[in-house]
């Protein structure tokens, strides 16, 4: 398969994973369009990548409280996901996600992600097939991961800083972004010239939502074997990808899962469903399993979040019998014990 369809990194650009300017970046800050509620609070930021040239516009999900309000004045420490979109889509997305994780106390920073996002859609229809094949080209996949890298640099480094766990740190993507999230987590691939590692140290946990296959590599486990942070893996059914030249069944999203190195992975698939189901859209896969999927999920995620911050598993053992209606499988660990990087 040409390299050009493979959602993998060009070996050339990989020195680039080193080059941050985090000082020297333009950035505005400002209430995202929803506003505040009494449980959350959301604000959109507008970052450039001096170094890259690249803008990275993020969209934050804060507990609400006098820190997020007043940016400076620490008065939490909160833990953090960082959230990657799937092809086509923006920092506006996956709101189900990063709302539920706000209301409870945990910040969701959605990263955009400028040459595989939103813009796809626009321009001549005839052109979105050439399109969509650019923005699954090796130098997109390696912006994507340097976009996210960047953007923990820089929110580490602003004036809210302090108000996060860094010790918390989880990275979380659907489709495309999923396979982002297993790249930051410490998925590695062989080239000519070495060995290429894009792990991000502060990364302790991945949640990995519909991720695609690794398209033109035909043995999945040395790149994925690597991975030793926990990992939650979430997919159904139907979860097939159909965008052209990289068709993509269920199967693979399994196939995935099993090629993950970590002692510490679970897996649950819904029955049913759809891709897009873990979208913002509310009737794909099912108008009423929609709602349930997302439901189940967003405590899903909570009690990983909790096995891996805390070595609480007591809600994450429960979850499937919970659930067990929405669920064709779903696969835990079988010695449960400290998980904490």
């Amino acid at each position: 398969m040409p390299s050009s369809r493979r959602i993998f990194l060009q070996t050339s650009a990989a020195l680039a994973l080193t080059a941050w300017d985090v000082t020297a970046l333009a950035q505005t800050s400002r209430p995202a369009q929803e506003g505040s509620t009494q449980d959350y609070q959301a604000r959109d930021l507008d970052w450039l990548d001096s170094v890259r040239q690249r803008a990275v516009p993020v969209r934050l999900y804060l507990p609400k409280s006098n820190a997020a309000d007043s940016p400076g004045k620490v008065q939490a420490s909160w833990p953090l996901v960082i959230f990657s979109h799937g092809i086509g889509g923006s920092r506006h997305g996956y709101k189900w996600f990063g709302q539920h994780m706000a209301r409870h106390g945990i910040a969701s920073l959605h990263l955009q992600h400028v040459g595989s996002d939103l813009n796809l859609w626009r321009g001549n229809p005839l052109g979105l097939v050439g399109r969509l094949q650019d923005a699954a080209k090796e130098s997109e996949a390696l912006a994507r991961v340097q976009d996210l890298r960047f953007a923990l640099d820089t929110l580490l480094a602003s004036n809210l800083g302090p108000s996060f766990d860094p010790q918390r740190i989880v990275a979380a993507g659907h489709s495309y972004g999923a396979n982002t999230t297993l790249l930051a987590a410490g998925a590695r691939v062989q080239r000519a010239s070495g060995l290429m590692d894009f792990a991000d140290e502060r990364i302790r946990g991945a949640i990995v939502i519909s991720a695609p296959p690794f398209y033109g590599e035909s043995d999945l486990a040395p790149i994925l074997e690597p991975i030793k942070v926990p990992s939650l893996h979430i997919t159904a059914t139907e979860d097939v990808i159909r965008i052209p030249g990289y068709f993509s069944g269920a199967d693979d999203r399994l196939k995935v899962f099993d090629a993950t190195g970590s002692e510490h992975k679970w897996l649950a698939v819904y029955a049913d469903g759809s891709h897009s189901m873990f979208t913002d859209r509310t009737r794909t896969g099912g108008a009423e399993l929609n709602p349930l999927v997302k439901q189940a999920t967003q405590s899903l995620a909570l009690a990983f979040l909790r096995a891996v911050w805390d070595d609480d598993h007591q809600a994450l053992a429960a979850w499937p019998l919970q659930h067990a209606a929405l669920l064709a499988r779903y696969s835990a660990p079988p010695v449960l014990h400290a998980t904490r990087g």
